[in-house]
């Protein structure tokens, strides 16, 4: 019987047991970055190959693909039936998500690299174009943009009807969700491509001048910063009073939430 080890015994070179096999796998055509989104018994996930995928979440069979105009690094996100994501060919998709019928697709001036976010009804995304969009979620009509100095690779979050996003220009900018007004922005030293997360009352984002930052989310001011090894592109996570990101150093660090010092 072959155990798919160099020893066939069973074990790995490391002494312990092989891992378990995959529940399923299914083989895009290119690389995949996209993170995926699970809703109803199907995963949606883009690829390098230009496309879209819907997959029965217990099989791995192909339910459907849908073919964009460029690489898909930006991740999906599904809401009331529809699958919204960007591609690198400047547009973002609204697809149905059973029949991946296009409902709209929405042309900005650059690539979207940046993954869309739903809340209330409007679709929020950054472009290369160093433009942040406000899209009806139902039409595809632009509800308004603001440009800022460079691109948006960040994906924007909204909290308490506000538009967190950073941008490559080294500013994190906290915007009106409803009207696209700039609330205030923080400069960090570095471009921003770290998606902020938003807890308590606080906003925590990364920088390439390899910094994460905690600002307070209604006036912009910064409570603290926690400098590591390299520069930070990952995105925070918060839970139970603890901030979780990691660093191009090779290492995640668990700081906390209020004073930002190392567990």
């Amino acid at each position: 019987m072959d155990n798919n080890t160099p020893t066939n015994s069973g074990y790995t070179l490391l002494g312990g047991r092989p891992g378990p096999s995959p529940l399923w796998t299914y083989t895009a055509g290119d690389v995949i970055f996209s993170r995926p989104a699970i809703a109803n018994g199907v995963v949606y996930v883009g690829s390098w190959d230009h496309s879209i995928y819907a997959l029965d979440a217990t099989t791995g069979h192909k339910l459907w693909s849908y073919l964009t105009g460029n690489r898909i690094w930006s991740s999906p996100i599904v809401a009331n039936g529809v699958v919204y994501v960007g591609s690198w060919d400047r547009s973002i998709y609204a697809l149905d998500a059973t029949t991946s019928h296009k409902l709209w697709s929405y042309t900005s001036g650059g690539g979207i690299q940046s993954s869309p976010i739903v809340a209330n009804g409007v679709v929020y995304v950054g472009s290369w174009d160093h433009s942040i969009y406000a899209l009806d979620a139902t039409t595809g009509s632009r509800l308004w943009s603001y440009i800022t100095g460079s691109d948006v690779f960040s994906s924007p979050v909204v909290a308490d009807g506000v538009v967190y996003v950073g941008s490559f220009d080294s500013l994190l900018y906290a915007l009106d969700a409803i009207t696209g007004t700039r609330l205030w922005s923080h400069t960090t030293g570095g471009g921003i491509e770290s998606s902020p997360a938003v807890a308590n009352g606080v906003v925590y984002v990364g920088s390439d001048d390899n910094t994460l930052y905690a600002l307070d989310a209604i006036t912009g001011t910064r409570l603290w910063s926690h400098t590591t090894g390299s520069i930070i592109s990952s995105s925070p996570a918060v839970a139970n009073g603890v901030v979780y990101v990691g660093s191009d150093d090779n290492t995640l660090y668990a700081l906390d939430a209020i004073t930002g010092g190392c567990q």
